[in-house]
């Protein structure tokens, strides 16, 4: 088997308990890498698209990929992929911390879950040994004793797990898996699914490690990216000291800090919830990094009330903070504590209940839906607590809010005001302010979503170049660009903030020492557009429309009100018919000649 992987799929039958392992075709791992992009064929080549999410027939996948587990730098990524339920495409969830390495340490590749067991079970892996076990004395904790709980059973308090919480046991639609307690695969769902097919957790200790084809060579490269990525002002710096939320008064300087549901993209309590004032409120109490991380840029928190956890990262501390119209950094930080317990997306929950505080405040939730629920008003403290536990439990108005944002909108009859594209809440960037950013979200293969092409780094950073972002002229390429770039680093195993460092010429080094591939810079940039173009063609064949590549009427209608980008919309027919174009598609569907050309016919 080449380099670092592992050489070995699990595959694990919940219907039946039977659990089996197989070789990967090293041809299939070059075509795809790993990670997302091995999990994406797989899915692709073992379900019916249009199966139920929710139903045993759906897949669920976790992967590594060749640089996880190594000590590449920030090379502790996994994913999470399957079908979504909150989208009804393809689900492709990326997180940190531990959990990754250990498992390609254990031996494994990738695990490929099939069926729905009858009742709740775990998977113990320990090198070699793999085992089903009951967890019917886990179903209802929460993820954090949940965790301590299985360690103990395990024998060892070095295991890493992989679990869900309340949320994803009630099928809540933005369900994630959390692991290492804090760390989580956020987005699109994925903990439903655990939670559909009965499955807790996962617990794995591994005593391998991958070694590269050259490993001098290997280190080489790994010292010399290392070396970039310390010397750079964003990894080396900014997010080492504020983690993510060092963006927070950057965006909202830019006029683009998605305030009150996207209704402005200014707030004015910024000052008040930013990365600086969780250090100097005394919050923050160290950072802390995943697996072979020199950036390290979690935040090790403690409120006054005692509460301690990880974060808020910038996205979460954005979705209940400015989208919810709240200043309140202890009720922003008690929220994001509450999603890992429960096993929240805190984008997903943070934007829905913004979009009911606004049906709620224009008369459109009538007040007896929130039964003994406070008010939901902007700004309100108490609504963004006691609303997070009743969508994780589905109990009153909860039940609704579980459904996302768009089915919320929808049955008050008001889908306009569900910020979410494909059914997938919007992240913390309005994109009447950043132009690509916008047809990145319109074409997202995840529905709403910034770290799938992140255009912000050009638009906003200047990263690697600075581009007008009020400009349409050359924003496709950029697009597809940073599309296929990502989805490399997806497959890789990387974390994608490395890239605000390294270049894609940078990653084809790892790469190919990795794998003993010899991968061109263009042989790996043809793998991120095939990986890019099979989830689009596994979409399509989900029931997707193109004419879903679109984003919420307010973005492309309604002028931003106030701040550097007032009277701005998102131009997106001006720049969607030449990304098809780019793309070598028509009518939003990859072409014959396309698929050919990248060997997926």
């Amino acid at each position: 088997m080449p380099g670092t992987y592992a050489g070995c799929i699990l595959r694990v039958n919940l219907s039946t308990g039977e659990i089996r392992k197989e070789t990967p075709d090293p041809e299939i791992l070059r075509k795809f890498i790993g990670g997302r992009g091995l999990a994406s064929y797989y899915l692709s080549n073992l379900m019916d698209p249009t199966a139920d999410p929710l139903s045993p027939a759906n897949v669920l996948i976790f992967t590594t990929g060749p640089l996880t587990g190594t000590s590449a730098p920030a090379g502790g990524r996994y994913m999470v992929v399957c079908k979504s339920p909150l989208t009804g495409l393809i689900a492709s969830s990326n997180s940190g911390g531990h959990f990754g390495a250990e498992l390609k340490a254990a031996g494994y590749d990738m695990i490929i879950f099939e069926g729905a067991a009858e009742r709740p079970v775990y998977l113990s892996i320990r090198d070699d040994e793999v085992a089903l076990k009951p967890a019917d004395d886990l179903w209802g904790l929460e993820t954090d004793v949940a965790t301590d709980r299985l360690r103990e059973e395990f024998g060892d308090q070095k295991a890493k797990v992989a679990c869900i919480g309340p949320a994803g046991e009630n099928l809540v639609r933005f369900a994630c898996v959390i692991n290492d307690k804090h760390r989580a695969a956020g987005r699109s769902g994925v903990g439903a699914v655990m939670g559909a097919k009965k499955l807790k957790a996962v617990i794995v200790r591994g005593s391998k490690r991958p070694q590269a084809p050259d490993e001098d060579v290997f280190k080489r490269f790994i010292r010399e990216k290392t070396e970039i990525l310390r010397e750079n002002p964003v990894t080396g710096e900014g997010l080492p000291k504020l983690g993510t939320k060092v963006l927070d008064n950057i965006i909202n300087e830019n006029g683009l800090y998605p305030t009150r549901n996207f209704q402005t993209g200014v707030f004015e309590d910024t000052a008040e919830v930013c990365g600086e004032a969780l250090v100097e409120k005394g919050y923050l109490k160290k950072n802390r990094g995943c697996y072979a991380c020199p950036i390290k840029c979690a935040r090790v928190t403690e409120l006054p009330t005692r509460s301690k956890g990880e974060g808020p990262e910038y996205e979460s501390g954005w979705a209940y903070g400015a989208c919810c119209g709240v200043k309140d950094l202890i009720a922003i930080t008690e929220a994001n504590f509450l999603c890992n317990r429960l096993g929240l997306d805190t984008i997903s929950c943070g934007v829905t209940i913004a979009c009911a505080m606004e049906l709620y405040e224009k008369g459109h939730l009538p007040k007896e839906d929130l039964g003994p629920g406070p008010a939901l008003k902007f700004g309100s403290s108490e609504a963004i607590i006691y609303y997070t536990h009743a969508t994780a439990y589905r109990q009153g108005l909860g039940d609704r809010l579980a459904e996302g944002s768009a089915r919320l909108a929808r049955a008050y009859g008001k889908p306009e005001l569900a910020m979410a594209v494909k059914g997938q809440e919007l992240p913390a960037y309005d994109p009447r302010g950043a132009q690509a950013q916008g047809l990145a979200y319109a074409t997202s293969n995840r529905g709403g979503c910034h770290v799938r092409a992140y255009l912000i780094a050009p638009e906003i950073l200047g990263i690697p170049e600075k581009l007008d972002p009020h400009s349409t002229e050359g924003k496709a390429t950029w697009v597809k660009t940073f599309q296929d770039l990502t989805a490399v680093i997806d497959s890789l195993g990387i974390c994608l903030f490395t890239s605000f460092a390294l270049s894609a010429g940078d990653y084809r080094d790892l790469l190919a020492a990795a794998t003993g591939f010899d991968y061109t810079l263009e042989e790996m940039m043809l793998c991120g557009e095939r990986i890019w173009n099979l989830e689009r063609v596994f979409n399509l064949k989900a029931g997707l429309d193109p004419a879903e590549d679109t984003l919420p009427e307010r973005l492309l209608k309604e002028p931003m009100p106030e701040g550097p980008n007032e009277g701005q919309v998102v131009k997106l027919s001006e720049m969607l018919p030449e990304y098809y174009k780019v793309r070598g598609w028509e009518d939003g569907r990859p072409t014959e000649e396309k698929l050919k050309e990248l060997d997926l016919l």
